[in-house]
């Protein structure tokens, strides 16, 4: 039987040592997978795929994209080999049509960091159809809520909607920082600004995380780009309006990148989401 009321999720997918370094966010998203009503599908807008007409993949069987560089030999080996979804694909594009957002479908497109990481803890197995949607970075938020909003239905039929960015993004920052580690306490102005999101996410302030950029403190210092936020708009549209955020995970990298998840329409309680005691490995192959 499909799943029913599935729930709409940010997270924080944080740098890609987070397919084979242990963390807290590592450990949160092992955790959470198991916690979630099993989806029939998972619909992910990853910080990654940023095209100016919105983009739905629609390969049966998408392929990994290593869209980094710089990192250890082994996570190039890794491979996520989840299905993809060519009829939801299409479905998607039915709906942004329906919205007024034009979109096109692309069957060549594999999968990001920004999804198959996180998926690859979440759905260790890779036995979930995973669908990809684009994001456009030149467009404001405003325009990922309306996304967020054409998706919401999907939720109706089974499928997960995830925003894939950064609570806090500032790799320059974050590169040039090889003196900390994850014990480092967080920059005061990294924090004030994950807290005010965490408070108007909780307070459904969405009025001011539309024009965060004018009202967040120190909003340019954290996403000095503003394709890691945008995710969050997308999961903001995607939630029902009598749903509360909850923010399911909090810990940072370094210090500098919050790796914050949140919730709507989670029916287990926060307290329900445990960390895992030990690493877990996905079945990455």
């Amino acid at each position: 039987m499909a799943a029913r009321g599935m729930p709409t999720l940010f997270i924080s997918h944080g740098s890609p040592m987070l397919a084979v370094v242990d963390s807290a966010a590592r450990r949160f998203l092992a955790a959470l997978g198991p916690k979630l009503p099993r989806p029939t599908a998972v619909v992910v807008v990853s910080a990654h795929h940023d095209a100016a007409e919105t983009e739905i993949t629609a390969a049966e069987w998408p392929e990994t994209i290593h869209d980094f560089g710089g990192f250890p030999a082994e996570l190039y080996r890794l491979r996520y080999r989840a299905p993809g979804d060519p009829e939801l694909a299409r479905a998607i594009a039915r709906e942004f049509a329906a919205a007024s957002l034009p979109a096109r479908v692309e069957p060549r497109r594999g999968l990001d960091h920004g999804a198959w990481i996180p998926l690859s803890l979440m759905f260790p197995r890779a036995d979930v159809p995973v669908v990809q949607v684009s994001l456009d970075s030149s467009r404001p938020p405003e325009h990922h809520l309306q996304l967020g909003r054409a998706l919401r239905p999907l939720r109706d039929s089974g499928a997960l909607i995830v925003g894939s960015g950064g609570a806090t993004h500032n790799l320059a920052l974050y590169f040039h920082a090889g003196d900390r580690s994850d014990a480092s306490p967080p920059l005061e102005f990294v924090e004030a600004f994950n807290e005010w999101t965490a408070g108007a996410i909780a307070a459904r302030r969405f009025d001011d995380l539309l024009r965060y950029r004018e009202r967040a403190p120190y909003a340019a210092q954290n996403h000095p780009t503003a394709e890691h936020y945008l995710p969050l708009f997308v999961t903001l549209g995607a939630a029902r309006d009598d749903e509360p955020g909850t923010r399911i995970h909090t810990s940072y990298d370094r210090g500098l990148l919050s790796l914050d998840a949140y919730a709507f329409g989670l029916s287990a309680a926060p307290r329900e989401i445990r960390l895992a005691t030990a690493p877990v490995r996905p079945a990455l192959h």
